[in-house]
């Protein structure tokens, strides 16, 4: 069921300067259409914000988010499970877009945490609620949204 892709992806290097002239260098991707750096914030939650995050689930659940996006050539930046919500930093290609691949990642990641841990069955008439945040990175340095993902557990 998963998608075949059969072209490279080219990494491009562009370097850029601040207000103080210091270089720092943006990376670029591509497929056969697009040259593009598209990063997002996603975070969502459990149905009725439920703490079932825990106990091995959160552990699964990475495992299947960062399963997902090697099928779907998404870049897992940052990712955090908390035990009543997800926060991800992805970089994901314009084409296939960021919905189609939250949508993937929600449904896969429900069905197969359901079936493993019969817990979430009986707490939770479906694992995650319909709607997520989601945020394009580009105003705000990558490096100080991957510290804030980074810092939710110390939270």
């Amino acid at each position: 069921m998963g998608i075949s892709r059969s072209f490279p992806i080219v990494l491009y290097r562009y370097v850029v300067y601040n207000h103080d002239m210091s270089p720092y260098t943006i990376h670029y991707k591509s497929n056969n259409n697009v040259v593009y750096s598209c990063k997002y914030h996603v975070i969502w939650c459990p149905k009725y914000r439920r703490s079932v995050l825990v106990d091995g689930i959160d552990t699964r659940l990475e495992e299947i988010i960062h399963a997902v996006c090697n099928e779907l050539t998404a870049e897992v930046i940052e990712l955090e499970v908390m035990p009543d919500h997800v926060h991800l930093l992805v970089e994901v290609d314009p084409q296939f877009g960021i919905h189609k691949l939250v949508r993937r990642i929600k449904g896969r990641s429900s069905r197969l945490l359901r079936q493993e841990f019969p817990v979430l069955r009986s707490r939770l008439p479906s694992l995650w609620t319909n709607s997520y945040f989601v945020s394009t990175v580009g105003g705000a340095p990558l490096e100080v949204i991957k510290q804030y993902i980074e810092q939710q557990k110390r939270v």
